[in-house]
């Protein structure tokens, strides 16, 4: 029986149109985030590991060359359900609360951190995701390649994540990463899960 299971999305599949369409959207939750998690579920069998909590799962085996497969496959699942509840139907423009005043707290003001969470998007080679985080009581904003993940720092609180996997904008944007970035800030990004996440630390 498989431990692992495929979340549900908290929207469905045409909830982000025109920004990200259904067609994307379902390809990239029920076919490549349902193909971690099958590979997972396969390489944890019979390993003791299968009965771990995502989440303590890859903070328990993150650099150990033996299970990198596990870690890549484990922790892809883990950044695609964040992915997904980083996003809303009508979300963008400007935070309320806590989180817009920590962000001028840490950056200066919202238009400098918009363009430093869009210019790491940016930097970003390859394949790999950005991320604002909580650290030391302050916001970051931290990129990470491949299947890296800040959430396996004990010490770090993940708020929102944008993918930077091609996969993620292919069919809408092509090649222009920029775009989708600034569509992200301005038309996708949940603030209300981040303040909540802020709220709770995690």
């Amino acid at each position: 029986m498989s431990r692992f299971s495929l979340p549900q999305l908290p929207y469905a599949y045409n909830a982000l149109e025109p920004y990200i369409s259904a067609e994307t959207l379902k390809f990239h939750h029920a076919k490549h985030q349902a193909g971690y998690v099958e590979k997972l579920n396969a390489l944890v069998a019979g390993t003791g590991l299968e009965s771990m909590d995502l989440l303590n799962l890859i903070r328990k085996i993150q650099g150990d060359p033996e299970k990198e497969k596990i870690f890549n496959n484990a922790a892809q699942s883990w950044n695609h359900t964040f992915y997904w509840h980083s996003m809303a139907a009508g979300g963008g423009g400007l935070p309320q609360g806590a989180v817009l005043d920590l962000i001028i707290q840490s950056f200066g003001s919202f238009e400098r951190f918009s363009d430093l969470f869009q210019s790491f998007g940016m930097d970003q080679f390859g394949s790999g995701w950005v991320w604002l985080i909580l650290k030391n009581n302050l916001l970051e904003v931290v990129k990470t390649q491949n299947a890296e993940t800040p959430a396996t720092d004990v010490d770090c609180t993940p708020l929102l994540v944008c993918d930077l996997w091609e996969h993620a904008y292919y069919l809408e944007y092509r090649n222009k990463r920029a775009e989708y970035l600034k569509v992200f800030m301005d038309s996708l990004v949940d603030w209300n899960a981040a303040e909540r996440r802020l709220k709770n630390k995690g």
